[in-house]
């Protein structure tokens, strides 16, 4: 008896999605546990659903290679899900130099062609393997890592992460892209001068 009217009172409450989704209003302030709710009863299917990664990036550019990312900003559904992805465009001699992602590991899936990549240790071992289609590599949170195309074709892969906004620093920009001044880079790289001046010149770098 006591287990039928339990039953009932569970079925009586009124249920609700917000629990299962959180799809960001941007136009808000994000913080670290992520954006405001919109209202569940204005989600459509279609906010599930992130195309964005159909086309391939540009990669006319100094790098020969594009990411193309499906963050929260991008797709406001993973808000809250501990989740994005990307797609990394790689034309021949293309590279994605040395970075980290702060806030989350990667696991780099390639689609088509080969990507060399690599990762280096808190302890300053390299690990780096050439990469064929349907080769999975992970790259845990934190560390320095690259991919390259590693043959004579284009190449893409997709990159996932467990974080909704993964972050980005790309070495060589934080060095010669910024204005990081060109004493203190001297001094903390080893480089002379000359070298930090020119590589300066070649990524925008002011300082």
């Amino acid at each position: 008896m006591y287990y039928i009217i339990f039953l009932f009172a569970l079925l009586s409450f009124p249920t609700s999605q917000a629990a299962d989704f959180c799809v960001a209003k941007l136009k808000g302030s994000g913080s670290p546990s992520g954006y405001a709710c919109r209202n569940p009863a204005n989600v459509t299917a279609d906010d599930f659903v992130f195309t964005g990664l159909s086309m391939a990036g540009n990669t006319t550019n100094i790098i020969s290679a594009a990411v193309t990312p499906a963050f929260v900003q991008q797709f406001p559904a993973l808000n809250g899900l501990g989740l994005s992805t990307a797609r990394l465009d790689l034309a021949p001699g293309g590279v994605v130099p040395l970075h980290t992602h702060p806030a989350a590991s990667e696991i780099l899936f390639v689609a088509s062609g080969k990507v060399t990549a690599g990762f280096v240790s808190s302890a300053n071992v390299a690990y780096v393997k050439t990469l064929g289609k349907g080769d999975v590599m992970i790259f845990p949170q934190g560390l320095l890592h690259f991919q390259l195309n590693g043959g004579g074709t284009p190449a893409v892969a997709i990159a996932t992460f467990n974080s909704p906004e993964p972050g980005l620093q790309i070495l060589d920009f934080a060095l010669f892209g910024g204005d990081f001044p060109t004493p203190l880079v001297v001094k903390t790289t080893f480089l002379d001068a000359a070298t930090v001046k020119k590589l300066k010149g070649v990524l925008g770098g002011t300082g």
